[in-house]
């Protein structure tokens, strides 16, 4: 089968690769219909190589049908029309059953200190094959997978893998009062929804912040107050007017959607670079003891929010020597809540929101739509946010 595969910094290739199989009664055989690039895969692009190894296959927003299944997998037949979360979870240990699929104990990936296993995403979670290809092994397939009707197209539910449960999550773990107000730092897949989630589940104002006009102009349209970051000398004035809008307080919630490749932290960004650069058995120890972040959008959302308000970490953070400002947080009296979307937890909530009324326009969310063949060209219009760039979805 054809597969996205990782070869080094800022290279992936799609190769011919082996087909998957069922190697345990709990797993399934999924052909891949549509399947998602996510800006966290732009992480393993160039920030998180070390943790990387060549021919590893990418991706983990997938959807499809089911080719096959084993014997320990009763709810799934072979034509049954399903989305397939990014963590491997077996919704039966302590943890799925407190609605923590992403620390599960079966999948756990104990070796390397880190919770439950992840398609396409680093040795540090588990190194399973990921789901830009055209067939994909799911593992646990008794819990994992979410069967779909058939009939709308594949735009309609394939978000359900990463970006609604992770928007989802993130408002939901902002804690949003009614009548309240968010502010959420980063309008890419992840913040744009969570912008639209966090209308329909009642706040009444929502400000966006990004640089990215395209991603400006979206939010705007959907009812989002939108900063410009460009627009402003530093963070304290962006701060600032949004203060100015909120009786002089921030907030009562912000959303961080940005993470570890945060503009407007160069010394961070030059360390990153560095630790891509070594070769792997050099850079991954140097990343698991010295690892750092661009944390400008952190420092803001710490500086933007009201006292007493919450922070809902959403992007993608990996550093282990990150300095952060303790005595502002304890003082501010900061609740702060992160962690990998628990898909599970969320998905029969978001369902109900899946219909042809569309209040959250899933179905023209993607600005691009390739075959899995211009892979490469995806990745590198994705990362340098170029023409109008967005949401991209491949299909094999």
């Amino acid at each position: 089968m054809k597969a996205v595969t990782w070869q080094g910094r800022r290279d992936v290739r799609v190769e011919e690769v082996p087909d998957p199989r069922i190697e345990e009664p709990t797993d399934a055989v999924v052909r891949i219909t549509s399947t998602g690039l996510c800006g966290s895969d732009l992480h393993l692009y160039e920030v998180l190589t070390a943790f990387m190894t060549p021919g590893d296959i990418l991706g983990h927003e997938p959807m499809g049908i089911v080719e096959e299944v084993g014997a320990g997998v009763p709810d799934l037949s072979a034509g049954d029309r399903v989305v397939v979360p990014f963590q491997i979870a077996c919704g039966g240990c302590w943890m799925c059953l407190n609605a923590l699929p992403t620390q599960c104990e079966t999948t756990q990936v104990t070796g390397e200190g880190m919770g439950a296993a992840l398609f396409g995403y680093t040795r540090l979670y588990g190194a399973v094959p990921g789901g830009q290809a055209e067939y994909l092994r799911v593992p646990q397939a008794q819990f994992g997978p979410i069967k779909v009707p058939e009939g709308p197209p594949d735009d309609r539910f394939v978000y359900l893998s990463d970006v609604l449960p992770t928007a989802w999550q993130a408002v939901a773990y902002a804690d949003v009062p009614p009548g309240g107000t968010l502010a959420v730092l980063g309008l890419g897949p992840i913040g744009d929804m969570a912008c639209r989630i966090a209308r329909v589940r009642g706040a009444e104002r929502v400000f966006g912040v990004d640089l990215v006009p395209e991603r400006l102009r979206r939010a705007k349209a959907r009812g989002v107050e939108t900063y410009d970051l460009r627009d402003y000398a530093d963070e304290k004035e962006l701060v600032a007017a949004i203060r100015d809008e909120t009786d002089g307080r921030g907030p009562d919630a912000v959303v961080d959607a940005v993470g570890t490749e945060a503009h407007g932290s160069a010394a961070a960004r030059l360390a990153q670079q560095a630790a891509s650069l070594l070769p792997r058995k050099l850079g991954a120890p140097f990343a698991e003891r010295f690892s750092v972040d661009r944390l400008a959008a952190l420092y803001t959302a710490i500086d933007l929010v009201r006292r007493g308000g919450t922070l809902s970490l959403v992007g993608v953070y990996g550093g282990m020597a990150d300095p952060l400002p303790m005595l502002t947080m304890f003082d501010k009296q900061l609740q702060i809540r992160m962690g990998q979307a628990n898909v599970r937890r969320w998905s029969d909530e978001i369902l109900p929101y899946l219909t042809d009324e569309d209040p959250l326009g899933v179905d023209d969310f993607a600005t691009h739509r390739l075959p899995l063949d211009e892979a490469p060209r995806a990745y590198e219009m994705f990362q340098h946010k170029s023409d109008g760039a967005v949401k991209v979805l491949m299909t094999p």
